[in-house]
């Protein structure tokens, strides 16, 4: 029997177009939740709601903004809560991955990744402690990149450790709210994002295909963790690499 722990309750998810994202939001519907699904291309996100709604969803709003511009996201939430009067589950999982050796970054590139993978979290963070209600969760989507590198991926890297402790103050500010914030830690996942990586691509980074997982585990977890079953599960970083940390 399928669970329905997010009947009646708004989540926004971001990157939901695709990837990890998308498969958030589809077991989100699943489970009896209104779906906001945040990304830039329209076209991307006009697919990725007909599948959420296929996958239960009583109602979706797919939506472009982007994350890295604070206005946006200020509007955007200013939209759900008028289309739905609520918003209950955040999931900031828009990411961005550039592959540059240190000495050939320059200023701008670090704040593209930065803009995207840590501020954009923030934003949708902050508006989340301004009109979440108590009971509300976050999840963040770090990687295991936060504790556990490789080359060629320091901005990505250091955004996604930023995020980690960007969780553990949301978690301190948000618990006398009533609002929860956790972050999992994705390893190798059958995304285009891990098959499109050049150090995988030129074996500098060698993929065991056992230690690649489903976006559907890590949407477990999320799910999880953004339910009532995790009710005291604050600030909790989770890995979800099928052990593959332990190897490196």
């Amino acid at each position: 029997m399928t669970l329905m722990r997010f009947q009646d309750k708004v989540a926004l998810v971001t990157g939901g177009n695709g990837g990890i994202g998308l498969a958030a939001a589809k077991r989100f519907a699943a489970e009896g939740a209104r779906l906001v699904l945040i990304g830039r291309n329209e076209q991307k996100l006009a697919a990725a709601a007909a599948e959420v709604k296929a996958a239960g969803a009583p109602d979706v709003w797919a939506t472009p903004c982007d994350v890295a511009d604070e206005e946006q996201v200020r509007v955007t939430v200013q939209g759900v809560l008028k289309r739905f009067g609520r918003l209950d589950v955040l999931v900031n999982n828009a990411g961005l991955m550039q592959f540059k050796p240190l000495e050939e970054l320059t200023g701008d590139d670090w704040l593209r990744i930065l803009n995207v993978d840590l501020l954009g979290a923030f934003y949708f963070t902050k508006e989340a402690f301004l009109h979440m209600k108590p009971g509300g969760a976050i999840v963040n989507v770090a990687s295991i990149h936060a504790v556990e590198t490789s080359p060629l991926v320091a901005p990505y890297a250091a955004a996604k450790a930023a995020l980690l402790s960007l969780t553990r103050s949301s978690s301190l500010e948000g618990k006398p709210k009533g609002i929860r914030a956790n972050a999992v830690l994705p390893g190798a996942i059958d995304t285009p994002m891990l098959w499109e990586n050049p150090n995988v691509k030129s074996g500098v980074e060698v993929i065991n295909q056992a230690d690649v997982g489903k976006p559907e585990d890590v949407a477990a977890l999320i799910a999880y963790l953004a339910s009532d079953d995790a009710v005291f599960v604050h600030g909790a970083e989770v890995r979800v690499d099928g052990g593959r940390l332990n190897q490196l």
